[in-house]
């Protein structure tokens, strides 16, 4: 690249540079100084005029720093480089980030001091499940709508029974990637709505997060112990597809619909882990060990099987029910959610 100075001038001709110029403090680290008046306004002042040389391939942009902080910067981030590429090259590891913004992520240990290893998820995240949650509870269609919504989950049940059968990992893995869609969509309509109308929500948009955030640790866990299949994975993105385009629209045109079908939704889920655990009790499916982020996310006791982790699964879906019918019924009062205080943290 050819640089062309103020007069016509060729400045620079071999390879790709970067031009800086940074406010002397004190001493120059040995380039010429040169007085350019037009460069500032007032009177003449001195700068120091560098040449840099970078790559022609991912190049940053330059910036104008301090000449003390310039002299600084190279050599940490130099440092942070030289030690994360040593010590690759001495344990065979993975070299280490090292973040130009001075981002690094922290270092969490568990209760005992050792190290904690997710990064999905706190420790202060994580609970204890409750599982003395009414499982039977089901909300009796009464209107057009509750009608509407229970039909309409109990279609969706009707392929889900012929293609999974008695598969009941897999079919926990399906469960889990659209029960994590309405809490998103929801949230994220509130979100926007709060926005637009410069309101709070009572909290709403995080109960709905966390709802869907709850759902996907369902399905890391699960991932653990089944294996899906190429047309399963293929599935997942067709339902998903179809599923959060249907639910945003649903919830566009009617918000107390929408929370009626994932109440529906959750009722069948219970059903569908109820009878899992049949399974898993009639021998006919392993009770393997509880995967490790199983153990730390529901605070499990060592030793922990999956019944334990399909036992917590299950009240956490009774919890889900009862927010989303609890939701359905504050706006069929003909009233906002906002003016129900949320119930955040409530699995």
């Amino acid at each position: 690249m050819m640089m062309i100075g103020r007069n016509g001038g060729k400045l620079a001709a071999a390879g790709q540079r970067l031009f800086t110029t940074a406010a002397l403090r004190g001493v120059s680290s040995g380039a010429a100084p040169l007085k350019t008046p037009w460069l500032l306004a007032g009177p003449a002042r001195t700068v120091t005029v560098s040449w840099v040389r970078a790559p022609p391939i991912g190049l940053r942009n330059g910036s104008t720093l301090a000449l003390g902080d310039r002299a600084e910067q190279p050599h940490r981030c130099d440092e942070k480089a030289a030690s994360g590429a040593g010590s690759a090259g001495a344990g065979g590891e993975e070299k280490g980030i090292v973040s130009y913004w001075g981002v690094s992520p922290a270092k969490v240990a568990k209760e005992d001091g050792t190290e904690w290893k997710w990064h999905c998820f706190r420790p202060w995240e994580t609970y204890e499940a409750d599982l003395s949650i009414d499982l039977k509870k089901h909300h009796a269609p009464l209107t057009f709508l509750d009608r509407l919504a229970f039909w309409t989950v109990k279609a969706m049940r009707y392929p889900t029974d012929i293609f999974f059968q008695r598969r009941y990992g897999c079919r926990a893995m399906m469960l889990e990637t659209v029960a994590a869609v309405p809490g998103m969509v929801g949230g994220m309509l509130l979100h926007c709505k709060s926005l637009r109308r410069f309101e709070h929500s009572g909290g709403w948009i995080k109960a709905l997060l966390e709802e869907a955030e709850n759902e996907r640790m369902h399905l890391m866990t699960f991932m653990e112990v089944s294996n899906p299949r190429w047309y399963e994975r293929a599935l997942v993105f067709a339902v998903q597809g179809v599923f959060f385009n249907a639910y945003f629209l649903g919830y566009m045109v009617s918000p107390k619909f929408a929370h009626r079908v994932v109440g529906y939704l959750e009722e069948e889920a219970i059903h569908s882990y109820t009878e899992f655990l049949k399974e898993l009790d009639n021998g006919n499916i392993e009770n393997v060990p509880a995967p490790a982020i199983a153990i730390d996310y529901w605070r499990l006791p060592p030793g922990s099987t999956l019944r334990d982790v399909v036992m917590v699964v299950r009240a956490d879906e009774a919890h889900h029910r009862d927010v989303n019918h609890f939701a359905s019924d504050i706006r069929c009062q003909g009233r906002e959610l906002k003016e129900a205080p949320a119930p955040i943290g409530y699995h």
